[in-house]
């Protein structure tokens, strides 16, 4: 329900600054949390059947293609986890590589959920246009983590077992 009154460019200037804010304040407040918490084994984060260890995304949206182009979140935070290239097959790295993935794509779901507060000063067919944008801005980048994750947990295997 719209309490403030902004005039148009008031209106657009305000998503310049607003989803920024709440991007980076989920991010930093996903960043506060041992990474351990984020646990790839978990309900939410595990490799369900259905995505056959990540097939599908490489067959479906061939995200191999364009996760290149995806912002890398690391910068954000002084200790970043950079999640753009595997720097190492070090066994312990790939391990925090999987569960890096679980922040982000945690952080990504949670960044979608706050799309309703631009209705406290936009009209109410606003509301659904910043759902699309919340969608269209982290929907790929949660398609990559998951798309990511079950390769890492692969690599991990290998290396856990030393079968290389």
């Amino acid at each position: 329900m719209q309490i403030i009154f902004l005039t148009p460019w008031e209106m657009v200037i305000s998503f310049f600054i607003v989803w920024p804010l709440i991007q980076l304040i989920v991010t930093l407040i996903c960043n506060l949390f041992d990474v351990k918490k984020f646990n790839p084994n978990s309900f939410f984060l595990r490799c369900h059947k259905w995505e056959n260890g990540g097939k599908v995304y490489k067959t479906i949206f061939k995200i191999h293609k364009w996760k290149h182009l995806l912002p890398d979140g690391a910068r954000v935070e002084k200790n970043g986890f950079e999640k753009k290239y595997l720097k190492t097959y070090d066994k312990e790295y790939i391990r925090e590589f999987i569960y890096q993935t679980g922040r982000a794509e945690i952080s990504h779901w949670l960044q979608i959920i706050p799309f309703w507060v631009f209705g406290f000063w936009c009209p109410f067919y606003i509301i659904w246009l910043m759902l699309l944008y919340a969608l269209l801005v982290n929907i790929p980048c949660i398609l990559a983590q998951r798309y990511n994750r079950p390769r890492l947990i692969r690599v991990y295997d290998i290396k856990r077992f030393n079968l290389s």
